[in-house]
């Protein structure tokens, strides 16, 4: 007798033809820069993204160097672009952009700190340098990335601290006028170079919910009930060429992601911004009977959609801003206004407490 043999369905080809298309379908997750997400070291270190930093007057000097020499160094010996945002009299923090490879940043992170350790002394930035030799490097990280570097129950930011051997603070409250706020990084230059490289890793894993990012300017601190322009979300850099596009920004391959662009009737397209409100200033920002949102959408004229419940363990609630570029800034400002004066309003009142007690 005969073995035997699986019958081949007569649509077998048919079906070899189906799994095909959809292997076609299956379109690789994209990265920040476009390409294909990075899987491996190697993928990681070409990933292109920016990663910019706080730093004092005196260190932007030590950092560009004497006619730019340092900075130009910095690029070169790197194959990073890097730049410090301009000197404004009055403010005292300078912003320092760097952008590259995650290998190449990490690389130029550690020369900064090594810079900086040298030039300290010479610059009267006594107590900067710990008697360790380690150095702060304050980084600014966008608060709806925050949690994937901090991790669940702080387990990511402890694995980062314990294979580089820095120590990592990361502040709770964002930067004003902004949605960024700081993690400083203390540490040896090497230190930092490994710090600075896992970090960029989680950012350009969790690249997307960093898009709509308000980049934290130091020139731009408008005091309530004052001026209401609308603040730009430039990222101060001194580049020739304007500067870089951060990764955060709507690239050229979102809008094939997204489909064909829909647009307002001024033919404007339409965007879609995300951000996280902590949960205890939901109220706040919706206002009675949702007057303030209400209030916003009109002054805006964004959309803007509210979940219903928290999108992850910090109990945080997304809002959902659409309209144009415009139209989006403004809804972002006028939410940090309120956000920052109910912050204000609540400091106020415990300190009022704490007095009369």
């Amino acid at each position: 007798m005969s073995a035997p043999q699986d019958s081949v369905p007569s649509n077998g080809a048919d079906l070899n033809e189906s799994f095909d298309q959809l292997k076609l379908n299956d379109e690789p997750r994209l990265g920040p820069d476009g390409e294909p997400a990075p899987k491996t070291d190697e993928e990681y270190a070409q990933t292109q993204m920016t990663l910019r930093a706080i730093v004092s007057s005196k260190e932007a000097g030590v950092i560009i160097g004497k006619a730019g020499k340092n900075v130009a160094d910095l690029r070169d010996e790197t194959g990073v672009k890097a730049g410090v945002s301009k000197v404004v009299p009055g403010v005292y923090d300078r912003v320092l952009t760097i952008t590259g490879g995650c290998e190449a940043i990490s690389k130029a992170y550690a020369k900064v700190a090594s810079a900086l350790m040298e030039g300290a002394p010479a610059m009267g930035m006594g107590g900067v340098v710990a008697a360790n030799g380690t150095h702060p490097i304050k980084l600014l990280i966008s608060h709806n990335q925050m949690g994937t570097v901090i991790g669940r129950q702080g387990l990511k930011i402890k694995h980062i601290q314990d294979v580089s051997g820095v120590r990592m603070v990361a502040q709770k409250e964002m930067l004003p006028q902004s949605t960024e706020r700081v993690v400083e990084v203390q540490g040896t230059p090497e230190g930092i170079q490994r710090a600075t490289w896992e970090i960029c890793k989680c950012l350009v894993d969790d690249w997307q919910r960093g898009q709509g990012t308000v980049l934290y300017n130091p020139v731009e601190r408008a005091p309530y009930g004052g001026s209401s322009r609308v603040t730009r979300t430039g990222n101060g850099a001194d580049f020739s060429n304007g500067g870089p596009r951060q990764y955060n920004r709507r690239s050229d391959s979102d809008a094939a992601q997204r489909g064909p662009p829909t647009h307002d009737e001024n033919g404007e397209e339409i965007q879609t911004q995300n951000i996280s409100i902590p949960a205890d200033m939901v109220g706040c920002i919706i206002g009675r009977a949702g007057s303030k949102i209400s209030e916003i959408r009109k002054t805006s004229g964004a959309r803007i959609s509210i979940a219903k419940a928290p999108h992850d363990d910090t109990g945080e609630r997304m809002f959902t801003i659409m309209g144009s570029a415009k139209a989006n800034e403004t809804a972002l400002y006028l939410l940090y206004e309120n956000l920052e004066a109910e912050k204000m309003r609540r400091q106020e009142l415990q300190q009022s407490g704490q007095v009369s007690a």
